[in-house]
């Protein structure tokens, strides 16, 4: 098999870069919260006042949280999510759900999120065409990019 210098074409690579770090996924559960302003941001994520605004500036060039004024004098922002934002939310739900399960137990999750409906919401990726659930062993992946298969690069990539 031919090596590649440029690894596989991935939307998963794509996103991290703009939300794999620790404090970008905290900024948005904190944004989706409602908690946009930046004290509030600094006292609920617990990160350096650098990182943080390194991190908002980076959101909101990415088109993922609006910023707007609160005050005038002196000037402040707050942050808030944006539709592209907002579709990130069932990922950070999902992540919460993982995090319960594996990392800490039924009687030590630090926050349960209701649905409207008055039930405690547990998230769980369903088709949209049949309304199944999601397990791997349904799954089968077809790239799309040229020259790649599951496995990897073709030959004549």
């Amino acid at each position: 098999m031919a090596a590649t210098k440029d690894p596989r074409p991935c939307s998963i690579a794509d996103a991290l870069t703009l939300v794999g770090e620790k404090y970008s996924l905290l900024v948005l559960r904190e944004v989706c919260l409602g908690n946009g302003r930046f004290d509030q941001l600094v006292r609920n994520i617990g990160a350096p006042r650098d990182i943080l605004a390194t991190r908002l500036r980076r959101l909101v060039d990415a088109g993922i949280l609006t910023k707007r004024v609160y005050s005038e004098r002196p000037q402040r922002f707050e942050y808030r999510p944006t539709r592209a934002g907002l579709e990130l939310e069932p990922v950070l739900l999902t992540l919460m759900a993982w995090g319960d399960r594996h990392l800490r137990g039924d009687d030590d999750r630090p926050m349960v999120v209701e649905h409207s409906c008055g039930h405690e919401l547990l998230p769980v990726v369903s088709c949209s065409v049949c309304g199944s659930a999601v397990a791997h062993e349904d799954l089968t992946a077809h790239p799309q990019s040229p020259g790649w298969t599951v496995s990897g690069p073709t030959a004549a990539a």
